[in-house]
């Protein structure tokens, strides 16, 4: 069988042309759903990262405070840097145990995404050496 050489199609040759930008625009119009999704990704992470930090700020305030210590400072330290500014603890005594509420902001990757705080609470019992 003899080789053949098939004579270029003039109208098939500028199709070819045309569909030379095509892949390029959609990947344009696809790549902001792809930044959205990778932004939400992130925020997942924050948001457990957070209420992670928030429940080791519970304990950590709960056991300062059951030492009769300030239930705020242990908080604020047992937190990562970036996120003690927006960490309050509270304490409530009741009986011999203490109860301390943590509050840490969610941080927002994207400005206009507000989830609010994450809230752990934890409780440990009074050390009563402390007293005498």
């Amino acid at each position: 069988m003899p080789y053949s050489v098939r004579p270029r199609d003039s109208v098939r040759g500028r199709a070819r042309a045309r569909d030379r930008g095509q892949v390029a625009i959609e990947y344009l119009g696809f790549l902001p759903i792809l930044v959205v999704v990778a932004l939400a990704a992130v925020q997942l992470g924050l948001i457990a990262y957070t209420a992670q930090q928030a429940g080791t700020a519970a304990r950590a305030g709960a056991r300062g405070a059951s030492l009769q210590e300030s239930a705020q400072e242990a908080c604020a330290t047992a937190v990562s840097d970036w996120l003690a500014d927006g960490t309050v603890c509270g304490a409530a005594e009741g009986g011999d145990e203490v109860t301390v509420t943590a509050t840490v902001d969610i941080p927002s990757v994207v400005p206009g995404w507000d989830f609010g705080p994450a809230r752990k609470t934890a409780t440990m019992p009074l050390d009563h050496r402390a007293d005498g």
